[in-house]
C-alpha cells in the first residue's frame, strides 16, 4: 500500500459488492482501509449507561487493492506518480498531472 492512500482522501471502489461507491478514508488499518458508507455491517449493540442500544451500522475494512484514488481536478479514478516539490514528495495525477497533495 505504501503512501499512495492517506486518511481523508476520496476514493472509489473498483470491485466487489460496493463497486462504484465513493467515500472518504476514515482510517488506515493493518489489514485494510475503512471508507465511509462502504462495506457497512449492521451490529446489534446492547444498551449501556451511556448508549441506548439498538442496531447500529458500522463500516468495515476494505482491501486497498479494491479502491482507487479520485483526482480532485478531473474527478476520475487515477493512479498516482510521485514528484518532488520544494523538497517534499507529493502525489500527482497520472492523467492530468495535477498535484493531489496540498503543498504548504
Amino acid at each position: 500500500m505504501g503512501n499512495r492512500l492517506k486518511k481523508g482522501d476520496t476514493v472509489i471502489v473498483i470491485s466487489g459488492k460496493d463497486k462504484g461507491k465513493k467515500g472518504k478514508i476514515i482510517s488506515i488499518l493493518d489489514d485494510g482501509i475503512v471508507v465511509e458508507k462502504v462495506n457497512v455491517a449492521k451490529k446489534h449493540q446492547r444498551a449501556t449507561k451511556t448508549f441506548q442500544g439498538g442496531i447500529i451500522e458500522k463500516p468495515m475494512a476494505v482491501n486497498p487493492s479494491r479502491v482507487m484514488l479520485v483526482c480532485p481536478k478531473c474527478s476520475e479514478a487515477i493512479r498516482v506518480s510521485f514528484d518532488r516539490v520544494e523538497g517534499k514528495s507529493v502525489r500527482k495525477c497520472v492523467k492530468c498531472k495535477e498535484i493531489v497533495d496540498k503543498v504548504k
